[in-house]
């Protein structure tokens, strides 16, 4: 006779890990600014000094927070790349990709929307370049769809900055455990998108 154990095996996250997603949690919370080194030790209950054993800076953590979000986009968009169907199925492919990244981790995502600033040089360069790369995307699309005949004429930067704007909030309310899923939030908010494009 076979006699089956069932083994349990748990992953523990490595200290830099740790401290990434507290540093995540607290720049949330309290700002960057207004977040020490102090504060992230004494959450993770270690002492200050032995921070700097696993990370340069505080700057070196917004930097990953914020970086690794923009990879994030870029790469969700592979998706928006494969649709060929309409310029409007695009649009919703484009909202739904953009929501399903901001709600995997939506205190990475409040940090990415409104710690940026923070970044110094050539960092905040990199990053606005990434970003004016994302957002000439939409863009993209909204005059491509307007020269097909499928959305209204309209200012596609003034478009693209309302139709990211409404997308961009999804973290302040967003409920993991709660009644709507990332796709069941993304495929409303599309929905209200190509209402107002559409012709």
């Amino acid at each position: 006779m076979f006699i089956f154990v069932r083994m349990h095996s748990t992953v523990k996250k490595s200290r830099k890990v740790q401290i990434e997603e507290k540093a995540t949690t607290l720049f949330r919370e309290k700002g960057y600014a207004a977040t020490s080194m102090r504060d992230l030790a004494q959450v993770l209950g270690i002492e200050a000094a032995s921070l700097y054993s696993h990370i340069k800076s505080k700057e070196e953590l917004l930097q990953k927070i914020c970086f690794r979000m923009a990879d994030r986009f870029f790469d969700a968009w592979k998706e928006v790349e494969t649709e060929q169907n309409s310029y409007a199925a695009k649009m919703q492919k484009a909202a739904i990709a953009y929501v399903q990244v901001i709600t995997q981790n939506t205190d990475a995502s409040a940090v990415f929307f409104n710690e940026w600033r923070h970044l110094s040089e050539p960092h905040l360069s990199k990053f606005l370049s990434m970003r004016n790369d994302y957002e000439g995307r939409f863009i993209e699309i909204i005059e491509k769809g307007i020269a097909a005949g499928e959305f209204q004429q309209v200012d596609s930067k003034f478009m693209m900055l309302a139709i990211l704007s409404s997308l961009n909030w999804t973290h302040n309310w967003y409920k993991p455990n709660g009644k709507l899923s990332p796709e069941d939030v993304a495929n409303k908010l599309s929905n209200l998108i190509l209402n107002g494009l559409k012709k």
